[in-house]
């Protein structure tokens, strides 16, 4: 995938759900440039590439692909080969051109750091120490988007951080709650109700835990190809 051009875009865009704090860490994150992808190149190789995902100082630099299930891609490659590596992939429930509450990517946390095998270097001190980290680049065929990391914890395995849509804003906040509760990062981001969210989850302890990422949107450009 490294053969794939990433362009770097401008900074202008559409600021979701800005706070009235103008001190607030939302407009640090919110002056980054957005990328995009050349989806032509992407879609020839895989038509279900869906989001190409960026993190800064992981090895996370992938397309996202969507199947029908959260199976296929549980075993197999980008180019659809059978491979116990996987790919990067979108919950089949989850759609980024039409958000939900909660959109979710799940990946293999493999050993060699690549697919979300590189997604654990967020619980480090290292990593948690730069200010710039915590960010998520999402390109799509119609928009870019940034995101800004607002939890990152383990958690024995479970269902309730993947919730993507939920019946009112009292069950949305309690899961907020909960969210910001298990963040073991400095972070101190401003989170509410009228936030859309991307959810990262990985494998730990050979499938017993999980690896998670909770990000929201702050940022988002139409993009003109």
């Amino acid at each position: 995938m490294e053969s794939i051009n990433v362009d770097n875009s401008n900074s202008e865009g559409l600021l979701v759900n800005p706070p009235e704090d103008k001190n607030s860490d939302y407009y640090y994150y919110a002056k980054n440039p957005f990328f995009q992808v050349s989806f032509s190149i992407l879609s020839s190789m895989n038509s279900d590439t869906v989001a190409y995902i960026r993190i800064r100082n992981t090895n996370i630099k992938y397309p996202i692909v969507k199947s029908t299930d959260n199976d296929y891609y549980l075993k197999h490659s980008f180019d659809k080969s059978e491979n116990k590596a996987g790919w990067i992939f979108m919950d089949y429930r989850s759609d980024l051109n039409n958000l939900g509450d909660n959109t979710v990517i799940y990946g293999h946390a493999r050993l060699d750091g690549t697919m979300f095998g590189s997604l654990k270097n967020t619980l480090t001190d290292k990593w948690q120490s730069d200010k710039d980290n915590y960010v998520i680049f999402i390109s799509t065929p119609k928009e870019n988007m940034i995101f800004q990391i607002f939890s990152i914890y383990t958690i024995k395995r479970e269902s309730y951080y993947i919730t993507q849509n939920f019946y009112n804003s009292s069950d949305k906040q309690k899961w907020i709650d909960e969210m910001k509760r298990r963040n073991v990062a400095p972070i101190n981001a401003e989170v509410n109700t009228d936030d859309k969210f991307l959810t990262l989850s990985t494998c730990q302890n050979n499938g017993d835990g999980r690896v998670v990422v909770h990000a929201k949107l702050i940022k988002k450009q139409k993009r003109v190809d």
